[in-house]
């Protein structure tokens, strides 16, 4: 009673207090005055995210024959050792400038450094489409990774910009675009490279884009990118700048006003000193080290299934195009979509995420040990295996990563999810920027065992990527992850 009565007061005051200038007043007197799902804001959130997400995973389709045209592999055994380089130094760039952006974004805004980050991807996606050295591709892809540092700035945008009814709303939306970015860029990728070998009529060997093959695919993304920036002149800042005492700028958080129980409002002023024990909240954290796991194993996974799909036979691979490679991508983003939209809610519905995660980690597992056999298949069964099994993995890792997003958002509490997002992203940035360049000094050592004993060949590569997957089912039992309350059994 007591507390509802001190708490009163002080919602009353502040819903009343805007001051006049400040962008970020004038975003809560608008979500105050309209309690409506803000729909033009999440669809710009979402051509935002998107466009951020195109450029990681473009390259994958024609990284192999980008390697070749380099001249910088000695051997064709070699071009994976390369490959793994230039798809890990975007998210080494990224892993290390993500909590510097994080830091700008919260003092200058999260404007500028969105509109920044669109910009950078803009310009260097530019300058790798018409990389001519392994030195400008390398150098241009960490440039874009380290300049891009829209993932943290614009997930606390994205719920600074509703109210907190629709914050699930808010953070399901970042991560569906997200998800459609990374398999719409491998599509564009796919098709768009190499435009002279697969449409020579409408682009001969002497054009521009035969001189720089891989620069179409690049250049349509950064066109993407620049309407997308010249969007954001009506993107509205939601920081707050005006000049305030700590007391008044901890009444003022855009949150506070529309709690609707006191206690809610008392239990964020308390748990708001207690961002420093995120480290030690161990349900987060062994969630967050399941989501580093998985992460770790799809980018490898991304990295090799290219590689492997786009090399020759006679070095266990099955001799795809890039547009073959792009197309098997494109049915599983489609059916990943089907699948998060139809099927996923129902079944952690019915199983939890816990099981869940347990069931889509041994499938996972099992299923790597189908792929080194699918080079025996002839045209078009393997194209039907790849396609088959492609689909299957896409839906068993975002299972888990959606699980483990779950119960990383209960294992805080509600002012502590944006800083417990971006420790995840940062972490994960690390896991990915491994992942590629070992995959491909693996993949390098595996094609040169052709006739080895033990998992000769890619069939050592699938049975590596399998152990990860081993581990990440392992990790979802005690002690390893600690579930919160409200999903352990009673």
């Amino acid at each position: 009673m007591a507390g509802g009565e001190a708490a009163a007061p002080l919602l009353e005051k502040k819903a009343a207090v805007y001051h006049e200038g400040c962008p970020g007043c004038a975003v809560d007197r608008r979500k105050a005055l309209n309690p409506g799902v803000p729909y033009k804001e999440f669809f710009h959130i979402w051509t935002i995210i998107l466009v951020s997400s195109l450029p990681i995973s473009s390259l994958f389709p024609f990284l192999y024959f980008m390697i070749r045209d380099l001249h910088v592999a000695k051997t064709v055994e070699d071009i994976g050792f390369y490959a793994g380089f230039i798809g890990a130094s975007y998210m080494l760039g990224r892993a290390i400038t993500s909590t510097v952006w994080g830091m700008v974004a919260d003092r200058i805004g999260r404007k500028p450094v969105i509109v920044f980050g669109i910009f950078s991807a803009f310009l260097f996606n530019i300058l790798f489409g018409l990389s001519v050295r392994y030195w400008m591709a390398i150098s241009t892809r960490f440039l874009l990774g380290s300049m891009n540092g829209l993932i943290g700035p614009i997930r606390a945008y994205a719920i600074e910009v509703c109210r907190p009814e629709h914050h699930a709303i808010a953070l399901s939306l970042v991560s569906t675009a997200w998800a459609i970015g990374l398999i719409v860029g491998p599509t564009i990728g796919g098709y768009l490279a190499q435009p002279a070998e697969k449409y020579p009529k409408l682009f001969p060997t002497d054009s521009l884009f035969g001189r720089f093959p891989y620069f179409l695919s690049c250049l349509c993304i950064s066109g993407f990118c620049f309407i997308v920036l010249i969007s954001c002149i009506w993107l509205p800042e939601t920081m707050h700048n005006h000049k305030t005492n700590k007391e008044e700028g901890q009444a003022s958080e855009s949150l506070i006003p529309h709690f609707s129980d006191p206690e809610e409002l008392i239990e964020h002023n308390i748990t708001s000193t207690t961002k420093k024990s995120l480290l030690k909240n161990w349900p987060l954290m062994s969630s967050i080290i399941l989501f580093c796991i998985v992460c770790f194993d799809d980018m490898a996974y991304t990295e090799i299934f290219s590689l492997w799909a786009e090399s020759d036979r006679k070095y266990g691979g099955l001799s795809f195009t890039t547009k073959d490679v792009g197309q098997v991508l494109a049915v599983s983003g489609a059916s990943l979509i089907v699948y998060q939209t139809f099927l996923y809610p129902s079944i952690v519905k019915v199983m939890g995420p816990i099981n869940t995660s347990r069931v889509a980690s041994s499938l996972s597992m099992v299923l790597l040990f189908a792929y080194a056999p699918i080079t025996h298949l002839s045209r078009p069964w393997s194209s039907i295996a790849v396609n088959i099994v492609s689909v299957l993995k896409n839906i068993f890792v975002i299972s888990v990563v959606t699980c483990s997003f779950i119960l990383q958002n209960n294992s805080v509490t509600q002012d502590q999810r944006a800083t417990a997002n971006g420790l995840a992203t940062t972490l994960m940035s690390f896991f990915k920027a491994i992942a590629p360049a070992g995959a491909g000094i693996v993949f390098s050592w595996a094609q040169k065992r052709q006739h080895a004993f033990f998992f000769p060949g890619d069939q050592m590569v699938f049975f590596l990527l399998a152990i990860v997957e081993l581990v990440a089912f392992v990790w979802t039992f005690k002690p390893f992850l600690a579930v919160p309350e409200q999903f352990s059994p009673t």
